[in-house]
């Protein structure tokens, strides 16, 4: 079973070896592992994966190779109770839904989610006052309320909550991601700034031609430094969340500009900026960079892609304290207008269709503040971004 895991990982063009191979059989020889197909899974990683770049490409072909299994042949695995599938998520009605009402507010939200913290003394499910599951009540998860806070779990779909109450790990988009079209790349080659960079590498056809008459057709051969695009862009991507429906489009069009723009910075962000940003989401709550510290290091000469669906509760754009993650000094909106002072060149980029931007009210906050620079990730879209940024 296990050479058959081990080739489905290279089909899935992973780098593994015979070498990680033979040092993963060696570790379960010798027990480094308990009977557990979670502490197999990482195991299998550390032994097989040497680049952190690959986690994704890895989980994805774990999952497909193992899914609906249980056991490993050869390990005596009971099955964690935390694997049983959750329970049936309720539905409700149109009219259900118009009976449950907001409770009014962020601050109120809070102060209501702190009585019950003090209040609640086991697991609830169904409810709508508790702390619970499947219920009405603004804090939880796999129900539904208007406006409410998520604890724990995963969301239920219905995009309504104006905090999450759990430290969540996104993972990083995949920068080496095939295209299946080449229209985004040909949508970003608008964006060109073209000159002579670095050692003689490039045939310069027209004087070769020249100096070869010249010389009484002997071959004078001439070189020139090769032409590269000379723009430096700035990329800022929301990343989880609703992003997650947009993963294979963005992960295209960050592969795209990894490979069109030379001068390429990116950081990640969830939802709206605020005082910090990260590189790695896998380290994003112990490794991140101010924004100040951005907004410092970049010349006014980058070129500034935001990147994400603007779709959030507005009190995460407009109040103090409205991320779903902390408590924010500042309103995200200060974070958005100070970066776009300093880099006047710069658009927004929204995968969610166009058509649904009017019925979302924070979209259309963010437009405002974007001076109406949103575009869809169409092709149209980042052609009429593009020239945008090249004026």
């Amino acid at each position: 079973m296990l050479i058959d895991f081990f080739e489905h990982l290279r089909s899935a063009k992973l780098p593994v070896s015979i070498k990680e191979y033979l040092m993963l059989l060696e570790a379960m020889k010798r027990g480094v592992i308990s009977p557990s197909i979670d502490e197999f899974y990482y195991l299998s990683r550390a032994s097989l994966v040497k680049d952190e770049r690959n986690f994704d490409k890895f989980d994805k072909a774990f999952g497909t190779y193992f899914k609906g299994i249980s056991q490993i042949p050869g390990l005596d695995l009971d099955l964690p109770l935390d694997w049983l599938k959750r329970l049936m998520q309720r539905e409700f009605t149109a009219e259900e839904k118009k009976q449950i009402e907001a409770l009014g507010g962020l601050d109120k939200l809070m102060q209501r989610l702190k009585e019950l913290l003090e209040e609640q003394k086991k697991r609830h499910e169904g409810g709508n006052k508790w702390i619970g599951t499947n219920g009405t009540s603004p804090f939880g998860n796999g129900g539904y309320n208007p406006e409410g806070i998520r604890v724990g779990g995963p969301s239920a779909g219905n995009r309504t909550a104006v905090k999450v109450w759990e430290q969540r790990a996104y993972r990083d988009y995949d920068d080496t991601v095939e295209l299946g079209t080449r229209n985004i790349k040909v949508a970003l080659r608008r964006l060109r700034k073209f000159a002579r960079e670095g050692a003689e590498e490039e045939l310069d056809l027209d004087d070769t031609i020249t100096s070869t008459a010249r010389n009484a057709g002997y071959l004078d051969i001439k070189m020139v430094p090769e032409r590269h695009n000379t723009v430096k862009v700035l990329m800022l991507l929301d990343v989880g969340g609703t992003m997650d429906d947009h993963i294979k489009q963005t992960e295209e069009l960050f592969s795209a500009a990894r490979t069109e723009f030379k001068h390429l910075e990116f950081y990640y962000f969830h939802n709206c900026i605020y005082d910090h940003v990260w590189k790695n989401n896998r380290r994003r709550h112990a490794e991140r960079t101010p924004t100040w510290d951005v907004i410092r290091k970049f010349n006014k000469d980058y070129r500034l892609i935001f990147v994400g669906d603007a779709t959030m509760s507005p009190y995460e754009i407009l109040q103090p304290g409205g991320s779903v993650e902390y408590n924010n000094e500042e309103a995200g909106a200060i974070w958005l207008r100070r970066l776009i002072e300093k880099f006047r060149k710069f658009v927004w980029l929204n995968p969610e269709p166009e058509g649904v931007w009017e019925y979302r009210q924070s979209i259309s906050v963010i437009k405002q503040i974007m001076q109406n620079r949103m575009h869809p990730v169409t092709v149209q879209g980042l052609e009429r971004a593009m020239r945008e940024l090249a004026k």
